[in-house]
């Protein structure tokens, strides 16, 4: 947004921008009842992608119930099978953490949207009555 505005564009004709806009429209077109469904399969996702970090976190274990084995096989005869092994199980796991967040981060992105909706509609139809 910094480098936007510096270069003398406005924050509007961001993709990113436009990206929010566009979700809000469409969430601004449901009826309330699907949109509070939707906020609730949004909390699902929001807790439910903490499976990554459960499951990242239990692979070391498994390799150290493995060790004896895995070792003989991974450092046996001067094999570079060990330096394979150690950059894909990084790899992976670096993966599957940055998709965990960013996975949390759309869902709580979401879920605000909608809140926000949500609400004004809620104040909007409570002004309207009185």
């Amino acid at each position: 947004m910094k480098r936007t505005v510096h270069n003398g564009e406005t924050i509007k004709n961001m993709k990113e921008y436009q990206e929010i806009e566009e979700i809000q429209t469409l969430y601004n077109s449901l009826d309330s009842n699907t949109l509070q469904l939707i906020h609730y399969r949004m909390i699902k996702e929001y807790n439910g992608s903490g499976m990554i970090p459960i499951l990242v976190s239990s692979a070391p274990w498994l390799l150290l119930l493995f060790s004896k084995q895995l070792s003989t096989y991974l450092f046996h005869e001067g094999k570079w099978l060990w330096a394979g092994f150690s950059i894909v199980y990084i790899v992976a796991l670096a993966v599957s953490v940055l998709i965990h967040f960013r996975e949390k981060a759309w869902a709580a992105f979401h879920m605000e949207i909608i809140q926000d909706i949500l609400k004004e509609r809620k104040n909007g139809k409570g002004q309207s009555d009185a």
